[in-house]
């Protein structure tokens, strides 16, 4: 399998774990659900390893993961429903939601029922063993209080005549419809799940993802009509107010012969936000409208593409949500969260917001004026070139509709050619537009397409410092794209990359670290960037006064660690203390990565571990390791690392492994 391919397969398998254990608050099934979340943890590492090291894989190991994709796919699904479902048909099908997380176990058994041929570490291979065994134990785990709700709702929906009103309110105080509004909740996800199962016209039954669960039609009509009788609970005042969807609730008494006239949104009629709620997380802190295309800043918050492009088209250099100063202004897809959205939308049967439409929608003034300044990038006149390519730079920078139009009118084939210019503001001009442009996905492609490549290295080796800042800052905005880091990598660029690392400005050496890291995932470009000679700058980097690129030089050692090459360097350059230093003051994700280094030298050179014993890690690795502050990766890093110690016959390592096992 194609290496490119198989990391594909393993982000896939990835950003499913990341949606998974972001789950939580579960309406019914708590028992399985947090045990089938702390089981795909467990799985993470695997993932992650595959995904960072140079693996051959077999057609065996390939079927395990593609199983794995299978199964954690159904799991997403199941956690979503007993997240964000009905309550009170979770608790109708009780025994047959019980007996899918019990399939669920046996596919993931089944996937993991060889042993993998994968060259991964002890530590990884001795986790899949931990969650296979845990998957082939695996029993019902029935939760009394589900059980108790069961019994009281089957005698409820078992009266022919109508209950009394003290029953309904006890049956309304233990499922917590306390308020007309929590009451209007359950009925929007009682729709949500008639619509995902496919009861609703026109939508075929096969739509339900999990085979076991039956489509109980007559269930959803009793739980209608139950909800009806639960109106009356409330004054219609309150009704009114917080639950304006139950008025609209006309269904006949459960004896009678309608069905409930009650009908799931229909997806062409989007989301109406007076009556149904939408999560805070999923609307962009701008508009506070649901996002279409979540992208994540340089601070870690997500926005809305559109409304934060503007916010930094205006000028502004912070965070809407924070205040904070942003490094830089590139974009990230939150690939994670648009699926959680999806997710969502699909449950509650509306429509997914849809992204912005391919096209510009540029005014013809506008559009007169792009088209004048690419015909000017042909002119025989350098002045009229430079000017042209610098009018181009910020309409890019400024509009984002003039981005669309722009690559539209055919300027990125003009803009590489100047690349070639022997004068360094045309270059400058021109790298930068094409820096601007590649913010927008479409335009990655027509860069790469161009053979941007090869120039832009060029400028990143002899253009002016501004020029070559924004070389590298281009490079890093299209090794966004998986199959792109491959193409740079190979091009030459890793070592004009590190040399702005050497003798680039603040700026410079940011964007030349970025854009390392970046390529630097792909295990083929690790060893070229430890050929490059990128570790000395980075390990200086560590020790500057004032820190300013720790975070950054960081990251990039721990990726250039999971490779041999970049092992023997950073153990030759780096001593134990380094890390220690930063295990012991430093941010949570840099403890994270200096675990991870510390880990990694001392897994593949014994003579490291002796002196990793000698200076003391073992007391600040188990301090990390129960640190309620520390990452969970970070943790599973050090306890890893105690037990490698203690597997090495240290007695005093031993002593601390044994405490955090009591």
């Amino acid at each position: 399998m194609a290496e490119s391919s198989l990391y594909s397969l393993m982000q896939r398998v990835l950003e499913i774990c990341t949606f998974i254990t972001s789950i939580g608050d579960f309406k019914t099934h708590k028992k399985e659900c947090s045990t089938l979340i702390r089981r795909v943890k467990l799985l993470i590492p695997l993932f992650e390893e595959v995904r960072d090291l140079k693996l051959t894989i077999s057609e065996e190991d390939l079927a395990c993961f593609n199983a794995l994709e299978a199964a954690l796919n159904n799991a997403k699904i199941l956690l979503l429903l007993c997240n964000t479902g009905s309550k009170l048909y979770l608790v109708l099908e009780q025994q047959e939601v019980a007996k899918q997380f019990l399939l669920l176990a046996a596919a993931f058994r089944q996937a993991l029922n060889k042993p993998l041929s994968l060259d991964i570490s002890d530590e990884v291979r001795e986790q899949v063993d931990l969650v296979r065994n845990q998957f082939q134990r695996s029993k019902s785990l029935e939760d009394p209080l589900d059980a108790h709700l069961n019994s009281e709702l089957l005698s409820v929906l078992s009266e022919t005549h109508d209950c009394s009103k003290d029953k309904l309110k006890g049956l309304a105080d233990m499922f917590k419809f306390d308020t007309a509004r929590a009451l209007m909740k359950e009925l929007q996800a009682l729709d949500g799940m008639k619509f995902y199962m496919g009861l609703h016209e026109g939508v075929p039954s096969s739509t339900w993802a999990l085979d076991g669960i039956p489509i109980n039609e007559r269930g959803f009509d009793q739980l209608y009509a139950l909800l009806n009788d639960l109106r009356s609970l409330f004054p219609s005042e309150e009704l009114e107010q917080d639950g304006p969807e139950l008025k609209k609730l006309q269904i006949a008494q459960r004896a009678g012969v309608e069905k409930a006239s009650m009908q799931p949104a229909s997806p062409d009629a989007g989301i109406d936000k007076g009556v149904l709620n939408i999560p805070d997380d999923f609307k962009c802190p701008i508009s506070l409208d649901l996002m279409r295309d979540p992208v994540i800043i340089a601070t870690g918050q997500t926005f809305e593409r559109l409304c934060i492009q503007k916010w930094l088209d205006s000028g502004k250099k912070t965070c809407p949500k924070t205040g904070l100063s942003l490094p830089h202004t590139h974009l990230t897809p939150n690939h994670v969260l648009r699926s959680v959205i999806a997710e969502w939308c699909t449950l509650y049967g509306v429509e997914m917001p849809k992204k912005r439409a391919k096209g510009s929608q540029c005014s013809p003034e506008d559009k007169a004026a792009i088209d004048e300044l690419v015909k000017k990038l042909s002119s025989p006149l350098s002045e009229v070139q430079r000017n042209a390519a610098y009018d181009l730079r910020l309409r890019a920078k400024k509009n984002v509709d003039h981005r669309s139009f722009i690559a539209e009118q055919g300027a990125i084939p003009l803009l590489v050619r100047l690349l070639h210019s022997p004068d360094q503001k045309t270059q400058e001009h021109s790298v930068t537009a094409l820096l601007n442009l590649s913010i927008n996905e479409s335009n990655k492609g027509r860069i790469m397409t161009a053979g941007a490549i090869e120039p832009i290295v060029e400028v990143l080796k002899s253009g002016c410092m501004d020029a070559r800042e924004n070389a590298a800052a281009t490079l890093f905005s299209l090794s966004l794209v998986d199959a792109n880091k491959v193409t740079i990598g190979g091009s030459g660029a890793i070592p004009a990359l590190v040399a702005l690392l050497y003798d680039g400005t603040s700026r410079g050496k940011k964007d030349a670290a970025t854009a390392l890291f970046n390529l630097s995932i792909f295990q083929g470009n690790k060893s070229r960037a430890v050929q490059a000679g990128v570790v000395p700058p980075l390990m200086k980097l560590l020790e500057e006064q004032p820190v300013t690129m720790l975070d950054e030089a960081l990251a990039i050692l721990a990726i250039l660690a999971t490779h041999p090459d970049g092992r023997s360097v950073i153990s030759a350059v780096g001593p134990t203390p380094i890390w220690l230093k930063i295990i012991q003051s430093e941010s949570p994700r840099n403890k994270e990565n200096a675990a991870s280094i510390l880990l990694a030298l001392c897994s593949y050179d014994p003579e490291y571990a002796k002196q990793a014993r000698e200076t003391n890690a073992a007391e600040l690795l188990t301090a990390l390791a129960t640190s309620r502050e520390a990452t969970n990766r970070a943790k599973r890093k050090a306890t890893a690392l105690l037990d490698l110690l203690k597997k090495q016959g240290y007695e005093d390592v031993d002593r601390r492994v044994e405490g955090l096992n009591m």
